[in-house]
């Protein structure tokens, strides 16, 4: 599958709307949608208890809200997990852990260049859900193995899923955690995180993205990992992400598309920029890898727009959110026609 750039728009998953039509209407009014996640909805459409449907020894207790690992409940139940670990059924998101999968396939997608769907990432996980003597799940040898095993598989049946609806479809991995991972005090050494993550990439379907709203060591991310697509809040840290400037430059001309997340979603931030603000700032960032060896036209030919993050905690609710939606597809009207991205 060969990706198409032109500063065309997408977004994160996460929204923070409890209309599920309308949040399915929002994200279908970009270039690249997607199947949003709604958490202001249920506790099981939060990323981290949605993905834990059927992985072994899980309690998910949507009362307090907090998901925990059984170890030994882990152990017993894998004979059942190896029962049905190439049974696809047993890796589709039911409609109770997401109430929108199902409505979005429903959609004529075939319109769209490509679409997309969105997991979170095995390392994000397993440092998020600990068991229940409060150690990162990741820690344990045998759970971590499992740990990526079934990610990879979630993301396999939703891609089939999605390509059953557009032969374009992907799934990106959403990996807050990678932010982590080269802080000593994780326990989980960067070098063991490469070793796991490329076996990881390579045993999943279709173009292989990661994004997160952090800042990791983005040589690890450009680099080391044979990724496709990259997503960064570049309104947070496209200062420093542009700064690898020879990472950047191989990246895109591998063919690597980066999403770059240029509208913030916080009212606060988003009431103080301008659509002409918005644009300097990117191009600004454009301007500085051009300036230092980058062809400006695979720069903007390799590039998505998306919003900087998604944003739950806005007074406002979904309308800070839903006017960045609006900002970022002007912004990309205007950038193609100057560029003419046809």
């Amino acid at each position: 599958m060969n990706l198409t750039g032109n500063c065309m728009t997408t977004a994160m998953g996460v929204m923070p709307h409890t209309d599920v039509e309308r949040a399915i209407e929002i994200a279908l009014t970009l270039d690249i949608p997607y199947w949003p996640q709604l958490p202001k909805f249920s506790f099981k459409e939060d990323m981290y208890a949605q993905i834990s449907e059927h992985f072994p020894g899980i309690i998910l207790d949507e009362k307090e809200e907090k998901i925990r690992l059984d170890v030994q409940a882990f152990y017993e139940n894998l004979i059942t997990y190896i029962e049905n670990s190439e049974n696809e059924d047993y890796f589709k998101l039911s409609s109770d852990y997401s109430v929108s999968l199902n409505k979005f396939l429903q959609q004529d997608l075939s319109r769209y260049s490509t679409i997309r769907g969105q997991v979170i990432g095995p390392v994000s996980y397993g440092l998020k859900i600990f068991d229940l003597d409060l150690k990162p799940i990741i820690y344990t040898d045998e759970v971590r193995v499992l740990l990526f095993d079934f990610i990879a598989r979630k993301i396999n049946t939703q891609y089939s899923q999605l390509t059953e609806k557009n032969k374009n479809a992907f799934v990106w991995v959403d990996e807050p955690g990678l932010e982590f991972i080269f802080g000593s005090f994780t326990g989980y050494p960067s070098s063991r995180a490469k070793e796991d993550y490329t076996q990881f990439l390579a045993s999943i379907k279709g173009p292989r993205g990661v994004h997160l709203c952090g800042n990791p060591d983005w040589s690890f991310l450009l680099k080391e990992l044979e990724l496709d697509i990259l997503s960064v809040d570049t309104f947070g840290w496209g200062h420093i992400f542009t700064r690898y400037v020879a990472d950047v430059k191989a990246f895109l001309e591998r063919g690597g598309i980066i999403s770059w997340g240029i509208v913030p979603t916080l009212t606060e931030e988003i009431s103080q920029e301008s659509i002409n603000s918005l644009i300097d700032k990117l191009e600004t960032f454009w301007n500085y890898l051009s300036d230092h060896g980058i062809n400006k036209e695979l720069i903007f030919k390799n590039a998505w727009l998306a919003p900087a993050r998604c944003c739950l905690i806005n007074a406002d609710k979904m309308i800070s959110v839903e006017r960045a939606f609006q900002v970022l597809k002007e912004i990309s009207l205007r950038l193609r026609d100057k560029y003419k991205l046809y």
